[in-house]
């Protein structure tokens, strides 16, 4: 399944970048989404960095078909790669569960602000309710967003 996600930020893309760049705002960002524990590892390296972000999510809110997959709670490690300050990979891996998430972000200028844009290809391998499963990866990953997009616009405002 592909999976898009925009997000838009009311500052120019250095200073979301910086943001993304920064593992207080990342552990920010995990409190925000109300897991259960993230350790969050970020490595800069020239004008990029590497992030690693392995948290513990809360499954209570899947419905009971999904939770038989998932489990009490689920993990999740999310690892971006920057190259520069413009976007990077990510991948989001789930150990001991059949799914993959990888794709890109990306840092677009859009008049005075920066639009984020998440792609991604999403693909669970479970017969019969991939389809099902797939769809509620990318809603918890567009929700996930959503609240770190929420955290960010308080961080860029200096709060």
């Amino acid at each position: 399944m592909k999976f898009r996600h925009e997000l838009a930020y009311d500052a120019p893309p250095a200073a979301v970048f910086e943001m993304l760049a920064d593992p207080e705002f990342r552990q920010a960002a995990c409190a925000a989404q109300d897991v259960i524990s993230a350790e969050v590892t970020l490595e800069r390296e020239g004008n990029g960095f590497t992030l690693s972000v392995d948290q513990e999510q809360r499954t209570d809110d899947l419905p009971s078909f999904a939770r038989t997959f998932a489990g009490a709670s689920t993990r999740a490690i999310q690892r971006e790669h920057w190259a520069d300050t413009t976007g990077g990979t990510l991948q989001i891996d789930t150990p001991g569960k059949p799914s993959t998430l990888k794709g890109t972000i990306t840092l677009r200028p859009e008049g005075s602000g920066t639009v984020e844009i998440v792609e991604l290809e999403i693909k669970v391998k479970v017969p019969l309710i991939a389809g099902k499963l797939e769809k509620l990866l990318a809603e918890k990953v567009a929700a996930g967003m959503d609240a770190e997009h929420g955290v960010g616009i308080d961080y860029l405002a200096g709060r």
